[in-house]
């Protein structure tokens, strides 16, 4: 247990970030997507953003390659394709920017990027051209530089192409491993130091891994909405307390 931990660290805190990451995993595979937010703001709430995002990216990697590879012939390998090359400009584009800003107060744009997506309207996309898978890969690459948090655009983008339910999660889970693959590269590049955390994002992974294939093997068996409509509930009251802990960074 020792290797898990370090100074930001207590055996409780390590503890509750391995079974969120069950969690996370579990609810993205079962009802689509909201996993992720769900881990990002746990992880936000516990340790500082310019830890919480390049070790979410890796955890999250892990998840999504996982179901990406349980799902791989129902891929849409054509979206994967423009959207893999536009991921790959937004990193590049990110690296230029991602050191200049403190990614502390990001806890406050995060929580209010979450709220709109879980209480405003919804992103409306339209065109199935190579130009606009492009851009949508290279904007949500980008932006999840920055926030953490663009799987649910991802989705709502996807959502509209109106695959079914092993097209849509093999399709969104093999985009969102590309992305993590880009935005672990990109902090890799301005010196992250990942090592010091892979004995936490390993044990993360492994226990994602199991909450994958769990919430597949419940995949064809519910419809999700009330258990959506309380995610969006737990997901509210932590985006409030990351603007809390966002807000308090600016009295310290």
């Amino acid at each position: 247990m020792s290797l898990l931990l370090n100074d930001l660290l207590t055996p409780l805190y390590a503890g509750i970030l391995i079974a969120f990451a069950f969690f996370g995993s579990f609810i993205t595979a079962a009802f689509g997507a909201g996993g992720g937010l769900l881990l990002l703001l746990s992880m936000a709430s516990i340790l500082p953003m310019s830890i919480v995002i390049p070790v979410h990216g890796l955890v999250q990697l892990g998840s999504n390659a996982t179901r990406a590879i349980a799902t791989f012939r129902y891929i849409d390998l054509n979206m994967l394709a423009y959207f893999s090359v536009g991921g790959l400009f937004g990193a590049v584009l990110s690296t230029t920017v991602v050191t200049q800003i403190a990614l502390e107060p990001m806890k406050i744009v995060l929580a209010i990027f979450i709220f709109y997506l879980l209480w405003g309207p919804k992103p409306k996309f339209s065109g199935t051209s190579p130009s606009v898978r492009f851009i949508a890969g290279l904007s949500t690459a980008f932006l999840s530089v920055f926030v953490g948090a663009s799987g649910p655009i991802v989705s709502s983008y996807l959502y509209t192409k109106e695959y079914e339910k092993l097209k849509f999660t093999a399709t969104f889970s093999s985009c969102m491993a590309l992305q993590h693959v880009l935005k672990a590269a990109v902090f890799s590049v301005v010196g992250f130091a990942f090592f010091n955390w892979l004995p936490l994002i390993f044990c993360m992974v492994i226990s994602g891994v199991f909450g994958t294939f769990v919430g597949l093997h419940v995949l064809n068996k519910t419809h999700g909405a009330n258990f959506r409509k309380v995610l969006r509930l737990i997901l509210s009251f932590l985006s409030l307390h990351l603007i809390w802990q966002g807000v308090r960074y600016f009295y310290n």
